[in-house]
């Protein structure tokens, strides 16, 4: 069983080869031409994500934003950089399919940000204040 999942895995990139070649043909693309830019593409993709996680990890401390949201925007973003990266125009049209996904859209919920709590009917942030004493 094992044989059989490494031998797919190890024979996807070498199938996604031949399919690009072959669509290189077909639409008169050049083949490293596409292969360049597609690489380049998932390079600036992973580069403008790494500036992007930082700032969203920042808004979650802040508590502006949802802890899991940005992770699995985040992840995927990072995840077809990597297909666009890797040879081959299935793992592109793959990579575009996840880039076109919208996890952050529409969002009927959406969870608190962690170490954000409202009480019962209250929508806005108020602060305590008060007198601290000691006693022993």
């Amino acid at each position: 069983m094992r044989f059989i999942i490494l031998l797919i895995v190890l024979s996807f990139p070498v199938l996604d080869v031949l399919a690009t070649i072959r669509f290189a043909r077909w639409t008169g693309i050049p083949t490293l031409g596409w292969l360049l830019a597609s690489a380049f593409a998932g390079l600036l993709l992973l580069r403008n994500e790494r500036m992007s996680f930082r700032a969203n990890t920042l808004a979650v401390l802040r508590g502006d934003q949802p802890l899991l949201l940005g992770l699995l925007d985040s992840g995927r973003k990072v995840l077809a950089a990597m297909l666009l990266i890797l040879p081959g125009i299935v793992s592109d049209l793959i990579a575009l399919l996840l880039l076109l996904m919208p996890i952050n859209v529409g969002n009927s919920f959406s969870p608190q940000p962690a170490g954000m709590s409202h009480g019962f009917g209250s929508n806005r942030r108020e602060s305590l204040d008060g007198d601290f004493r000691r006693i022993d």
